[in-house]
């Protein structure tokens, strides 16, 4: 399978040779003889499909180990749990499956709770995707084909009958395509600005949620906004000597001076200090002198997630103009996305760049203070690290509340933003070609998600064999 990884734009000086935009369609709607979209609903697992307890084992082999079982319990307390933290298994699955040929920016993991809110830095709550781990260019459809099984999964999760599953997975894939359109009758900068904040949810999908859900997001909305770096301050830190010091929630939350001895902990703090300066360095001119103005306080290891489980995450305390002048940062360890085997591995050397890159060019407005470091770490090894606010307004949804009629205009939400994102980079009016103003993709959506549901329970069932028979560690509940 060949993957376009870049579009060969040609030179803009050379007016008469830019593609039209009747071309650009033409050539998504050419894409269909070689890829006809009900080809998109198959799924067959591969005869040398590799066991996804293996992959999983593999993945976890240099991660922090005390954490790897805490890892593997949370995996364990769903079927979609399980899914949340598998990318890597559906990874290797997706690199078999049928492409149009027309690539974008990958989020790399768009299952439904990688969406949500934060603040945009013109202090307005946006609804976006919100994790960039696995970003790298590579077929618009990986995306969301995890996005729609993702929505399968959840309905079976919540018990959802067979019609209101297929509701949703229908919804989101119809948002797109139709959201796709839309973009595809826009001009760039029309496309660049787009966004979707919390005025534009209401307005748009209010009356079809519900009086009940519409007041519930009003909720989340005003509890969003106090989740900033003082709420963090108050939740995460406790005074002593006048100071705040962080407090302890182990394995969750665990302090610096809790997971070394005293002269380690000045090794660690130099370390800190030189991934600190060289993450300075990959800000604009303007923030870097921002975060000039703040000095280190203090710092703590997070557990984050579901398949994040394991990686390096670190909270850090940074102190402005006195203790009541916070900015907490979080530095997570960026590895190798699960997506390089097949669409191939970043042209950013550094794993950080790869992650900041990619989230800037899909989200409508990024954190102000994102930015990448690579430092030594005190074991000699080499580690890539990207850096952002810890809160900053955020927003996420409770999966394991939702009713049929929510999830459906979740998953309108989810769609729409995830055509945007594709649409800034990539072929808009190519991919809109493709897709059409049928329903065939959709119903093929349809079909995909209920076969993978079937594949993630099977895998579900190997990964619950081998914590009963102890291949792996399992820490439950935590």
């Amino acid at each position: 399978m060949e993957i376009l990884q870049t579009a060969s734009w040609p030179d803009i000086r050379a007016e008469h040779a830019i593609p039209t935009r009747e071309a650009r369609a033409l050539t998504g709607k050419g894409a269909r003889a070689g890829t006809p979209r009900p080809s998109h609903g198959d799924w067959r697992p591969a005869p040398q499909r590799r066991d996804p307890v293996e992959i999983l084992t593999e993945q976890a082999a240099d991660r922090v180990p005390e954490l790897v079982p805490v890892r593997n319990g949370r995996m364990l307390a769903s079927p979609f749990a399980f899914f949340r933290g598998g990318a890597a298994v559906m990874a290797e699955d997706l690199a078999g499956t049928p492409t149009s040929g027309i690539a974008v920016q990958l989020c790399g993991d768009a299952h439904l709770s990688n969406f949500g809110g934060y603040a945009s830095p013109d202090r307005e709550l946006v609804f976006d995707l919100n994790d960039f781990d696995e970003t790298l260019p590579g077929p618009w459809e990986w995306d969301l084909k995890r996005l729609v099984a993702s929505l399968a999964i959840a309905g079976r999760d919540r018990g959802f009958d067979d019609r209101e599953r297929a509701a949703v997975v229908r919804s989101a894939s119809a948002s797109y395509r139709a959201a796709m359109r839309e973009f595809a009758q826009l001009g760039n900068l029309d496309v660049w600005y787009s966004r979707l904040t919390a005025t534009d949810v209401r307005n748009r999908w209010g009356a079809a949620a519900g009086r009940s859900a519409s007041r519930t997001f009003e909720r989340q909305v005003e509890k969003a906004m106090r989740k900033d770096n003082a709420r963090a301050l108050s939740r995460l830190t406790r005074v002593v000597d006048g100071r705040p010091r962080m407090k302890s929630d182990p394995p969750l939350f665990v302090p610096v001076a809790e997971l070394l001895h005293h002269d380690e902990v000045v090794a660690f703090e130099d370390v800190v200090e030189e991934t600190l300066r060289s993450y300075r360095r990959s800000l604009p001119a303007g923030r870097r002198q921002l975060i000039e103005q703040y000095s280190y306080a203090e710092a703590a290891r997070k557990v984050v997630g579901v398949g994040s489980v394991g990686t390096r995450a670190w909270v850090v305390l940074m102190l402005g103009t006195g203790h009541d002048d916070p900015l907490f940062l979080q530095l997570k360890e960026a590895r190798t996305s699960v997506l390089a085997a097949a669409a191939g591995r970043s042209r950013f050397d550094q794993e950080g760049q790869r992650v900041v890159v990619g989230q800037q060019l899909i989200q409508a407005s990024s954190d102000i203070f994102l930015g990448w470091s690579r430092v030594t770490a005190m074991d000699g090894v080499v580690r890539d690290f990207y850096i952002r606010q810890l809160w900053d307004w955020k927003l996420s949804t409770d999966v394991g509340r939702q009713s049929p009629r929510t999830m459906t205009v979740y998953a309108q939400m989810c769609g729409w933003v995830l055509a945007r994102g594709h649409a800034r980079t990539g072929d808009r009016i190519a991919i809109a070609g493709y897709l059409g103003r049928g329903d065939a993709f959709d119903v093929a959506m349809t079909e995909f998600a209920e076969l993978y549901a079937d594949q993630n329970e099977r895998d579900y069932e190997l990964f619950m064999d081998a914590a009963r028979e102890q291949r792996i560690k399992v820490t439950l509940n935590v």
